[in-house]
C-alpha cells in the first residue's frame, strides 16, 4: 500500500485521534500529539496541506512502531 498524497496536517491530526492521540500543544504550524495507549508517545505533524509524502511516512512509521503495527495496518484503521 502507498502512503497516499492528498493528506493535510488536519487531516492527519483527526485520524490520530482514533489511535488516543490529543493535541498536546501547538507551535506555529506544527502541531504536538500525544498519546498514553502502549506507553506515552509524541509525534509533531506539520499542519500543511498537503503534508509532504515523506515527512508523512516516517510519522506513520513512528506511529505504527509504537502501536506495534504495519504502516499498511495503520492506514488501514485510520482509514487515510
Amino acid at each position: 500500500m502507498r502512503i497516499p498524497r492528498d493528506v493535510s496536517g488536519a487531516q492527519l491530526v483527526k485520524a490520530l485521534r482514533a489511535l488516543g492521540y490529543a493535541v498536546a500543544r501547538q507551535d506555529g504550524s506544527h502541531i504536538r500529539l500525544t498519546t498514553t495507549q502502549n506507553g506515552q508517545h509524541h509525534v509533531t505533524v506539520p499542519n500543511h496541506s498537503p503534508v509532504k509524502p515523506g515527512t508523512l511516512g516516517g510519522i506513520l512509521k513512528a506511529v505504527a512502531l509504537h502501536h506495534r503495527l504495519t504502516v499498511e495496518e495503520l492506514l488501514r484503521k485510520l482509514d487515510l
